[in-house]
């Protein structure tokens, strides 16, 4: 894994998603958080530059969870790193986006060289990734790339997707008992909604405590789209590997009637998200 991700040149921030990592380095804001507010429909994206004093079109900010194009509209100079450049290659290529393909375990001169120097980076996020990282060594480089006292990092998880009861029984059995023996450790910090995982950061200004905090993101799926999202799993992807289908047929049959129950082809699915948001303070 990426040990740091997502940045831009003055902001840097931190992006890992399942199978995809990167940095982002932000600097000299086009139009800053009242662009950003239009422009961003996830409320927990919205809390989060709220919540980092980026607010001012004349400071850095990051919106990870937009399209990258956007983000090009938005910040005059990005940096996007990943470790794969096959993803690298399905990136927008935009005049203002510079791409970087860095080794899974960034050095801190590898660091300094393709991210930036100390104290450069307003804001480091990590989405769906952070469970998997080396976190002593991660935080180490979070908390140097920084900007003191004030910088801020926040990471999330999204957990199980909610559709209604009688898809949500079997997803549970199918999850805990099918896929369960194929979920690798680390994947309990998500089960316990990043309550759990160690988080050495101070709350940002106006929070009592830096989480987590749960907003919800939904999405309009058929049950064609909620089987891939089951197939995206690092568990299928596990199982398959070893020769095992745990989506059999009579387990596509149970989803097929639960899912059909209402007659209603298309659903909102809701995943949870879970935010842990913390400021650096005068840590070296």
């Amino acid at each position: 894994m990426n040990v740091l991700p997502n940045a831009h040149m003055a902001t840097k921030a931190f992006l890992l998603r399942e199978f995809w990592i990167s940095w982002w380095y932000i600097s000299s804001s086009r139009g800053g958080m009242s662009r950003a507010k239009k422009t961003t429909k996830n409320n927990m994206v919205k809390h989060s530059m709220k919540k980092t004093n980026l607010v001012s079109p004349t400071k850095e900010n990051l919106d990870t969870l937009i399209p990258l194009g956007l983000l090009a509209n938005i910040y005059k100079n990005v940096i996007a790193t990943d470790t794969s450049p096959k993803q690298l290659e399905f990136a927008d290529k935009l005049p203002n986006i510079r791409y970087k393909c860095t080794s899974p375990n960034m050095s801190m001169s590898e660091l300094q060289e393709n991210i930036g120097s100390e104290s450069s980076v307003d804001l480091v996020t990590i989405a769906q990734a952070m469970h998997w990282f080396d976190l002593p060594i991660f935080y180490q480089q979070v908390k140097w790339v920084l900007k003191k006292p004030n910088g801020v990092i926040a990471a999330w998880c999204y957990t199980v997707p909610e559709v209604n009861p009688s898809v949500d029984s079997l997803f549970q059995r199918f999850y805990t008992i099918d896929a369960g023996p194929y979920w690798e450790s680390p994947r309990r910090f998500v089960d316990e909604k990043y309550e759990t995982i160690d988080f050495p950061f101070q709350p940002v200004d106006g929070l009592e405590h830096n989480g987590p905090f749960r907003f919800n993101s939904e999405k309009l799926m058929d049950l064609e789209g909620y089987f891939t999202y089951l197939k995206s799993w690092s568990a299928y992807q596990t199982a398959k590997g070893k020769g095992v289908e745990l989506l059999t047929d009579k387990v596509v049959e149970d989803f097929k009637k639960a899912w059909n129950e209402d007659g209603k082809i298309e659903k909102i699915v809701i995943f949870p998200v879970y935010l842990r948001i913390g400021k650096v303070g005068s840590s070296n």
